[in-house]
Formats: C-alpha cells, structure tokens, sequence
C-alpha cells in the first residue's frame, strides 16, 4: 500500500453555506484551499489541515438582533486557530460575519494570548496569538 508517509492533523467542521464559510476561514487565518468542490474546502496551514464540508439541505442559521448566528454554546468542540494578531483577527472576523468577543474577555496562559468568538454559523471558536515566553499564567 502506498500513501503519505505524514498524514497531517485536521478537523472537520459542517457548514450550512460552504462559500462565506471559506472566505470566513480564508480571511482569519490566512491559509489556502488545498481542495475544492461542490461539498468540501480543504483549508491547509501549516502542519494543520481545516476541512469545510457542506450539510446538504441544511438551513442557514438566522441572525439575531444583534445580526448575528445564535451562538451554538452548547458543543463538545472548540476549535482554536492560530492568528497573527488578535486585534487584526477581530476586524477579519467583524468583515466576514463572525464575532469576536472584546479584548476585556482575552487572557494568556501556556506562552500565547487567546480570545472566544464565533463564526457565521454560530460556532464558536477561539483564536489565540503567540506571547513572549514565560509571559501569561497557567492555563
């Protein structure tokens, strides 16, 4: 049997509206599709692959007052990227749909800053931004 000798590490993430998750995803991160097609994205970084993969008859969730997907609190599954910065990720986050919550909500542990906020969907995530080793608490 052939194949790859390093399979890369990844999650699967459903989607109701498989484009404005790609541009969403596309934008905070930075990374390129390595794949595309009617149902799927396949979204690479490095050493982390991110797939996108479309729920067939799935409705898009409905925005709130606020103008925004319920947030869908009750999950057994966070997914935390890596960002340059959190600051530009909250403006990336704010032009593509999704939300994240204000810099009083960050806090630092285990050599990087993080913060909790949601994509179009509601699902929440957690972006988190390198600090200074040694700086930050236990987390």
């Amino acid at each position: 049997m052939t194949g790859p000798t390093f399979i890369v590490p990844g999650a699967v993430l459903f989607v109701a509206d498989l484009a404005r998750a790609h541009r969403f995803y596309g934008a905070l991160t930075g990374w390129r599709a390595s794949h595309e097609d009617a149902h799927h994205v396949v979204l690479r970084g490095e050493g982390f692959e991110l797939v996108l993969h479309q729920l067939r008859g799935e409705p898009v969730p409905a925005a709130d007052a606020s103008g925004r997907a319920p947030t869908r609190e009750d999950s057994y599954w966070k997914l935390c990227l890596p960002v340059a910065g959190i600051a530009l990720a909250r403006s990336a986050m704010a032009a593509h749909g999704g939300h994240l919550r204000g810099p009083d909500a960050e806090w630092e542990g285990r050599g990087f800053r993080a913060c909790d906020g949601q994509d179009p969907e509601g699902n929440v995530i957690q972006v988190r931004e390198a600090i200074a080793p040694g700086a930050g608490t236990p987390g």
